[in-house]
């Protein structure tokens, strides 16, 4: 379910209307974007995980800003706590968890030559979504 917030007054003085996204793990609004880049901040609800998935053509870095994110990056998995980045590759098999009883949240920047939403193969997903 896709909506779109009433247009804010951007930093840069122009308005631009916040992209906002429910999914079955949580939800993201996107705070920013222009050519090559995109800035999400993503809630992963407790308990829920988004599907292991990989990107062809864009890189993603997230920073945990609250809770603890469990990252499975190409197979390996990693705990990141608040404050802590990860790097993610183009073409690099990710999938972020929230193991713990509070809302994770994280910024997501994107970089790419295209940062479309269709630019994902899912490898795996808990919802039944397309793979």
């Amino acid at each position: 379910m896709s909506d779109v917030i009433p247009a804010i007054e951007h930093p840069r003085g122009l308005e631009r209307a916040l992209e906002y996204d429910r999914r079955p793990w949580g939800q993201y609004v996107v705070l920013d974007e222009g050519p090559g880049y995109k800035v999400k901040r993503i809630e992963v609800l407790p308990g829920r995980r988004m599907s292991y998935q990989k990107h062809t053509r864009r890189h993603e870095h997230w920073i945990v800003v609250q809770g603890r994110a469990q990252v499975t990056l190409d197979g390996h998995e990693h705990l990141v706590h608040t404050g802590e980045a990860v790097d993610v590759p183009v073409g690099a098999a990710h999938r972020i968890a929230n193991p713990d009883d509070i809302l994770l949240v994280l910024i997501e920047v994107q970089r790419g030559d295209y940062l479309g939403e269709d630019d994902i193969i899912r490898l795996q997903d808990d919802y039944g979504r397309a793979t």
